[in-house]
């Protein structure tokens, strides 16, 4: 007898006694019946509730932010508490939730439309509105109550809304574009400016477009914004963004140099060890467009620079460039590094070489994940923007031994 045969005779003996029963018992039967299969409904209601119902076309629905980065000291009002507590990496963000910076302190919020903001010292924002649709429409708006943030857009669907508001002003920013936007209501100034994208900025029925270096500005009891155009800030050029510089002691200057500007009587550079600039290792105003520094130990940094004009006003912030100096080892030997010519995909560029057995190979601050045992590799990068760009290839062996090229990239 078989385990098949087993199964079929208990079918079997099952279905008589319920049969039996039946004509027996006609009423328990049913009854019995109806309250299972309204107990399996209810299961089923339960698990299909606890793996999500979908909302309707167009429903809004609640959604996260996080915290990628701190520096000093950052808190965090959930909605609907009156207890502050230190924002950290785990605390989700939602809509009502308030965040604060100190004198010292600093923090980037990403958004799920991939709007970042980078919360300045001594600033207070509200997070007004965090939502999308089932088309994948996002609604994000900010409240910038006092201090400053730096806010680059993503590259949200179309009928989405990316919106910071400040003393009764709302700016909606287009996909891929950056702004500032600075509030003080103790002296009632309160700016918003463009850096990159567009942007229109409404109050009191007023609207006006921002586009690149355009910014607004107003006082509480003015009826009209005022608009005007910014001061472009230099472009950094040496050291390179992800540049790897080969240092030799504390007294071997490294060159700081950027794109000369117009009407600039001079530049005020900044260096950091970290990307917020909180604390700054160098701040210094200098006449030309390029300056030795020396001092420096190893690790990384970052740098930026401003111009000025007769007046003495500064033009806003340039981009920031993350460096590292390495140590230079004595009797190193010259490690080989070749490079074929580059190859270019779109805004992807494919870089072929060849160093020496053993060594790491790094391309802009990221580490190549293979290379062969004969010192062969090929590596994609990420896809770049627009315009120029310097790629920088780094090889390093263990035994200190460093070689470094940049190359220059333009993307059309």
């Amino acid at each position: 007898m078989t385990y098949r045969s087993v199964v079929l005779m208990v079918l079997a003996g099952l279905g008589v006694f319920f049969a039996a029963a039946h004509f027996a018992f006609p009423q328990y039967t049913n009854s019995a019946i109806s309250a299972a299969g309204k107990t399996a409904n209810r299961v089923l209601e339960m698990i299909a509730g606890a793996a999500g119902t979908p909302g309707k076309s167009g429903e809004p629905g609640s959604q996260q932010a996080h915290i990628t980065a701190l520096d000093g000291t950052v808190r965090v009002k959930k909605a609907g508490s009156n207890s502050w507590v230190n924002a950290d990496y785990n605390v989700p963000l939602e809509k009502g939730d308030v965040v604060q910076t100190s004198s010292e302190g600093m923090a980037k919020i990403v958004f799920g439309d991939g709007t970042n903001y980078t919360v300045k010292q001594d600033s207070l924002i509200v997070i007004e509105e965090n939502s999308a649709n089932d088309q994948q429409q996002t609604n994000v708006t900010v409240a910038v109550s006092s201090g400053t943030v730096d806010l680059a857009t993503g590259t949200y669907v179309q009928g989405s809304r990316s919106q910071v508001t400040v003393a009764g002003a709302t700016a909606s920013l287009a996909p891929e574009s950056a702004a500032v936007v600075s509030n003080n209501p103790k002296s009632d100034e309160h700016e918003i400016l463009v850096k990159k994208g567009a942007g229109e900025i409404s109050r009191n029925g007023e609207v006006v477009s921002l586009a690149d270096w355009e910014k607004v500005s107003f006082h509480a009891e003015s009826q009209r914004m005022d608009k005007e155009k910014e001061i472009g800030p230099p472009t950094p050029i040496s050291p390179a963004n992800m540049m790897t510089v080969v240092n030799g002691g504390e007294s071997t200057p490294v060159e700081f140099s950027w794109t000369p500007m117009k009407n600039a009587v001079g530049y005020h550079l900044k260096i950091s060890r970290n990307p917020y600039f909180t604390s700054n290792v160098v701040d210094r105003r200098v006449d030309a467009a390029d300056v030795m520094v020396s001092g420096l130990n190893d690790g990384a940094y970052y740098w930026m620079v401003q111009s000025y004009d007769p007046e003495g006003k500064q033009s806003v912030e340039s981009e920031k460039n993350r460096f590292s100096l390495v140590p230079r080892i004595k009797n190193a030997e010259a490690l080989k590094l070749d490079l074929d010519p580059f190859v270019q995909h779109g805004h992807v560029i494919e870089l072929v070489g060849k160093t020496e057995t053993g060594a790491r190979v790094m391309v802009n601050g990221r580490e190549v994940p293979l290379v062969g045992q004969d010192g062969s590799f090929r590596y994609f990068t990420p896809p770049l923007p627009t315009g120029e760009n310097f790629i920088t290839i780094t090889a390093q062996n263990s035994q200190g031994g460093v070689n470094t090229q940049q190359k220059r990239i333009v993307i059309q």
